[in-house]
This record gives structure tokens, sequence and C-alpha cells, in this order.
């Protein structure tokens, strides 16, 4: 099955996923000091809602964070004091983007993103998604504990230049754009959605543009351009649990 898009042709029959699984065991990546999600059969007395236990059914109750436990889509009311859901920002769910490899630069005790390598980068290429995987790159992604290690992330100009690119969609591998700990500023994810005051939302903000975190590029993916399909759960909250999923230029 193929698709065309401005006069691109992508094939649809071979999908690639670049979401990391939710799992409750000690693989699943976690940040944000949290501890691992819990996925447990519901028990009412003596009935458990496990088909080994007796039951006709598995039933599980799942507790997790979507911002801390994997492949998460938010938009900016993730950052903002009034309420937006990114089930209501986002409403299409097709994209042309681009995938780009970048080695974030040390910069005093931290690894940073800068404007020159996303422009380098790009090289004049501005889709509507970019998807930014960090070198190197190691499956160790996949079952990180990013808390407290001050992981790489994007700086303010970085941001400020993709948005100004018209790019409408971040994904990065990484737990966030922003600093682990950065006294609250949150100057990228400001930057990128182009929010000014956070009690109060200007109204050239971008309310239907979305930053994805936690991906996972794998190695024999190349870079170049890609359809780009980003799916959510239909959760109105800040942000959901997402699985991107890359479609190659033929």
């Amino acid at each position: 099955m193929k698709a065309k898009i401005n006069n691109l042709e992508f094939d649809l029959s071979k999908p690639i996923d670049i979401s990391i699984p939710l799992t409750n065991s000690d693989e699943n990546p976690i940040a944000w000091y949290l501890e691992k999600p819990i996925m447990e059969p519901v028990v009412f007395g003596d009935w458990i809602g496990k088909v080994s236990e007796g039951s006709s059914t598995n039933f599980n109750n799942i507790y997790f964070n979507p911002h801390g436990h994997g492949t998460h889509t938010e938009c900016l009311g993730h950052i903002t004091r009034e309420f937006y859901s990114i089930n209501q920002c986002l409403k299409q769910f097709f994209f042309l983007a681009k995938l780009i490899s970048v080695q974030p630069e040390s910069v005093g005790t931290d690894f940073v993103i800068s404007k020159q390598q996303i422009e380098n980068a790009l090289n004049g290429n501005f889709p509507e998604a970019i998807i930014i995987r960090t070198l190197p790159n190691t499956s160790d992604k996949l079952s990180k504990k990013y808390s407290k290690t001050n992981p790489p992330y994007l700086s303010e100009e970085a941001a400020v230049f993709i948005r100004e690119a018209g790019i409408q969609h971040l994904l990065i591998d990484l737990p966030s754009v922003d600093r682990e700990e950065d006294g609250a500023k949150l100057l990228a994810h400001k930057a990128f959605w182009n929010v000014k005051n956070t009690n109060d939302l200007n109204e050239d903000a971008r309310i239907n543009s979305t930053i994805t975190e936690l991906i996972f590029v794998p190695n024999d993916i190349q870079d170049g351009n890609y359809l780009l399909n980003l799916q959510i759960g239909s959760f109105e909250n800040d942000a959901s649990p997402s699985k991107p999923v890359l479609y190659s230029n033929l």
C-alpha cells in the first residue's frame, strides 16, 4: 500500500514504530523521580481479574504518568494555567517529517542541542514535523532511569529557530526539551509554543503544535524525509501516551 503527498510517495506497508512500550517491569524508562508503572488485576473480594487465577478475563488497572513513563505527546497545556487538552489541540495526525541525528554539544556541565546544529541538519528543508535522534544512540534509552542524571536538552535559541521555521511538531528521544532542573524556566517549551505568559496566554501562542518526548529511533533508520502518523490516546489531559509511526519515502 502506498500514499502520495506533495509528489512524495510513501510505503504504508512498512511502518516504523518509534515509540517505547509501557511496561510494569524494571525495563521501563523512567524520568522525573517516579517509580515504575503499575499494572495489576482488579480484585473484588475473592475474585481476581486474571485468567490464570480462575477468572474468565484479564482485567487490569494501570497506573502511570505520561510524562515520566514513556513516549508521550504534549500540548501547551503542559505549562499554562488555563487548561488545554492534547485531545483537543491535536486534530490532524499525518505530517511530513524529517529525521535528523544530532550529537549534543558540551556546555559547562551540560550537553545541549544548539540552533546551529538544527539549522545545519535541516539544510533549508522545513517540514511540518522534526524528529531529533540524539547521538550516541544506544539501546539503553529503552530502559534508562533519567532522574537526577541531567540529560541533554534543547537550547532556547534552537526552539525559537524551530518555531520560526514553521515546524509544528517536535519529536525527541529525551525526557524533556528542557534541562532537568532549570528553576522552572522551561525556556525551550515556552519558545517552541510561543508562550510569553503562562498565566495569561497570548493570542499568537501555538495551540495546535505538539512536543513528543521519549521516542526511540533505531540506528538502522536513516536520516531523511518520512511520513509521520502521530497517534495519541483520547485523554482530556495536557499529555497522552503516544505512538508515533514513520513511513519511508520511496
